[in-house]
């Protein structure tokens, strides 16, 4: 019997031997970059003291995806950069991509402990939520384009990552992972035998319960999910290919029958749910006589999260903003029943470099904001007014920062006329 320690290393092992194959996968011809890994510190609440890689191409799109990229055990952030391709592929499409890396020991993520488990409360991914806080605080990302992938270990993260934090992630891809929850251990231990080796079997319903427990209350739009795996996977064995299938497809109230099956190349089966084409809500891809030590293709993950196209800037609000020491855009971002998610853009246009600002807006529909990040928003009556948080009120002379939220809404939820964007020298 191994030790859960060498367990861990051969976990690692092999997908280390994974990140050798993983640029041999996909070959990115590219113009030359000046751009470079760089690790940054302080970014945030980080409990479990993860480690920041942040990699930004020269060329930057005007509202720029993100995408967090998550290590297998033994692994690395830098390893991940330079043993994968999602940062030439953010060359061409002008992403930012985030490596979270751990420390302890076995360099695995967390993925098993109650506080792992459940939104904000605690160890590894509160450390992530920090990074993807850090990038939106300093790029105008563009909220319905952050993403989340990984590999081994890294893809159990991609499962527990959408499952906290579903108002953030639009959408994730996991290589070779188990389900979201099947890890789960109570006496401290990294490693789940039983899920390991596909004994943990659940029904849909008991699957998908586990993601909504993660996150009590939450009703907004769940991310879509690409999964992968090998049918000779001896590491995480191949029944956590169905059940992660079973859990997402019931995460989105689908069924578990495929609307769509195709072979995209030889020994590959891929089976889609919730739609036919490249968008749909979930797609898996099951690859005959495959190992743990599998390809990763970015190129594939990328065209599922819509990163491999740059979208139109968002519409200008519908009417100009008044006159002052800053303009403010309103864009909606995503809506469901009753709900909706909105950005705006604050730019400083004074001239003169700025310590301060406050935007207000009119809603006339009964809108109300019920959660926002990067700004302080009150109500009164129908006038919202938000002020810039303590790291993003400091604007040079025509830059820009931004701020979103959540609310929900009546019947119609027009973009409303800016009041007011004032500004404190």
């Amino acid at each position: 019997m191994l030790s859960r320690m060498s367990r861990l290393r051969l976990l690692g092992a092999a997908l280390a031997a994974a990140g050798l194959a993983v640029g041999a996968a996909l070959a990115v011809p590219g113009p030359a970059s000046a751009a470079a890994l760089t690790e940054v510190t302080n970014f945030g609440t980080n409990p479990s003291n993860l480690r920041m890689y942040l990699y930004v191409p020269d060329t930057v799109a005007a509202r720029p995806g993100l995408l967090v990229v998550n290590h297998y055990c033994t692994g690395s952030g830098p390893a991940m950069y330079s043993g994968t391709q999602f940062a030439s592929l953010a060359d061409r499409y002008g992403y930012i991509v985030v490596y979270p890396s751990v420390t302890r020991s076995s360099k695995c993520f967390d993925v098993s402990s109650p506080q792992a488990l459940r939104r904000d409360g605690g160890s590894d991914p509160v450390g992530i939520k920090s990074m993807v806080d850090y990038v939106r605080q300093r790029y105008p990302v563009d909220s319905q384009r952050i993403f989340t992938t990984g590999t081994s270990s890294g893809a159990m993260m991609t499962n527990v990552l959408l499952g906290d934090y579903p108002d953030v992630f639009r959408a994730g891809a996991a290589f070779a992972g188990v389900p979201f929850g099947c890890f789960a251990t109570t006496n401290g231990s990294e490693w789940n035998s039983e899920c390991a080796n596909g004994q943990v079997l659940k029904t849909p319903q008991q699957w998908g319960d586990l993601v909504r427990n993660a996150y009590p209350g939450y009703t907004g739009p769940r991310p879509r999910m690409q999964i992968w795996h090998g049918t000779n996977d001896e590491t995480l064995r191949y029944p956590n290919f169905g059940e992660q299938i079973d859990q997402w497809t019931n995460v989105h109230g689908l069924s578990q029958t495929p609307d769509y099956t195709d072979s995209p190349q030889s020994g590959y089966t891929r089976t889609r749910y919730g739609g036919t084409g490249g968008t749909a809500t979930v797609e898996a891809i099951s690859m005959q006589g495959v190992t743990h030590n599998l390809p990763v293709d970015a190129a594939q993950a990328i065209r599922f999260f819509g990163l491999d196209t740059v979208p139109p800037t968002s519409p200008p609000p519908t009417t100009p903003n008044p006159a002052g020491g800053c303009t403010a855009t309103y864009a909606i971002t995503g809506s469901w029943g009753g709900g909706f998610q909105a950005d705006v853009k604050v730019t400083n246009n004074s001239g003169s470099p700025i310590r301060g600002w406050s935007v207000s807006w009119n809603y006339q529909n009964g809108q109300q904001v019920s959660s926002a990040w990067n700004a302080t928003v009150t109500t009164s009556g129908t006038l919202v007014t938000a002020r810039n948080a303590a790291y993003n009120g400091s604007l040079a002379p025509s830059a820009s920062t931004s701020f979103g939220f959540t609310g929900s809404a009546g019947a119609t939820n027009p973009v409303p006329s800016i009041v007011s964007c004032t500004t404190t020298a």
